[in-house]
């Protein structure tokens, strides 16, 4: 099943959470567990996101919702069976909620189908499992962050010509939403005239891993090499510092996605072309909020349904050095403070991020 739109405007995200504490509940509070228990169960750790924003935000949200609460954190490190584990260690601890975020679609549908079976509902958070009864789906549209990250390439780099082109560096093949990201970068590459000459699936969205591989590629490929689309912004770094390591300067273009304050850094630099914001604080609150209302027995309707799940689906946004400020510092994603340290104080003047020095 792919993600086909994206619907949820902030009218729409803040009809849903107004909802959440509106409607008549429709079945019984809690279903299965303690009724006061939801479980937050995340992928892997080497993307920052995941400690750094969608757990506290997540966490602080359930607290100040439904104080009496608690939540079961666990974050599987991108394995599968540990995921498994975690998610049997919750439902006996008494989740009476799991949102999941999936190491790997298909290992997940059995979480799945064994929480139903002991009357626990799942919200499945990022990415989407297929062919199981899920209460929400809470995600942006990958499809169109490919597409996003693919345009921003074929802006940068133009047609190839000769024997130039670009390189693919993608996340883990485990990971549902990467076969999501391919079709929308398929979709930007196709006709551009840009040549692919090779490409990678990461292992667990490794950035030392995409590192030692574009090394491996600019061994072959040198100074052919026109761009680099990084599925992440972990990859990015890593591709970038493989490319600095050769002594590419500049380095070609590369994309990025999740508007890490690294990745801000280096779009600032120059050294990163974009990522791709998204508004990862409004998805683990919408998720965090949702997950209170099925404790409470409540079901509220979203603004779309994926599969036959009702599903928020947000909208991500390409961030470039030009909207840098507007998205992310006027967006307060990461304050100028947290930018501008050394050494981009210098950088950040030349992007309207600081004010010039007085000449005086």
């Amino acid at each position: 099943m792919r993600v086909l739109r994206v619907v949820a405007s902030a009218v729409a995200l803040a009809s849903v959470v107004a909802l959440a504490g509106c409607v008549a509940p429709s079945e019984p509070p809690g279903g299965g567990g303690d009724g006061r228990t939801i479980a937050l169960l995340l992928p892997e750790s080497k993307t920052s996101r995941y400690e750094s924003v969608d757990r506290p935000v997540f966490e602080r949200v359930v607290e100040e919702e439904c104080p009496e609460c608690r939540v079961l954190y666990a974050n599987a490190g991108q394995d599968a069976a540990r995921q498994q584990q975690q998610a049997e260690s919750a439902l006996t601890q008494g989740a009476s909620v799991l949102v999941l975020d999936a190491v790997d679609a298909a290992s997940a549908r059995s979480i799945v189908t064994t929480a139903q079976a002991r009357g626990v509902r799942v919200i499945a958070y990022d990415r989407l499992i297929e062919e199981v009864p899920l209460a929400y789906l809470v995600a942006y549209d990958a499809v169109r962050v490919g597409e996003l990250q693919g345009q921003a390439l074929v802006d940068a780099v133009g047609p190839s010509e000769g024997d130039e082109g670009v390189l693919l560096v993608h996340g883990a093949p485990t990971d549902p939403n990467v076969a999501l990201l391919k079709e929308g970068l398929e979709r930007a590459l196709d006709g551009s005239g840009v040549t692919v000459l090779a490409e990678y699936d990461t292992p667990d969205w490794s950035p030392d891993k995409a590192q030692e591989w574009v090394q491996g590629q600019l061994t072959q490929y040198g100074s052919r090499v026109q761009g680099v689309y990084a599925a992440n912004d972990g990859t990015a770094g890593g591709a970038i510092s493989a490319m600095r390591a050769a002594g590419l300067d500049p380095v070609p273009p590369v994309t990025g996605q999740d508007a890490e304050l690294s990745a801000v850094q280096r779009i600032v630099s120059g050294d990163q072309r974009m990522t791709v914001f998204k508004g990862i604080r409004e998805q683990a609150r919408t998720a965090a909020e949702l997950a209170v209302a099925l404790l409470r027995g409540e079901r509220p309707p979203a603004p779309e349904e994926v599969g036959g799940v009702p599903a928020v689906l947000l909208e991500p946004v390409a961030v470039t050095r030009a909207n840098l400020r507007d998205v992310v510092v006027d967006g307060g994603v990461h304050p100028v403070e947290e930018i501008c340290v050394d050494p981009y104080v210098a950088a950040c003047r030349a992007a309207g991020l600081l004010p010039e020095e007085d000449a005086s």
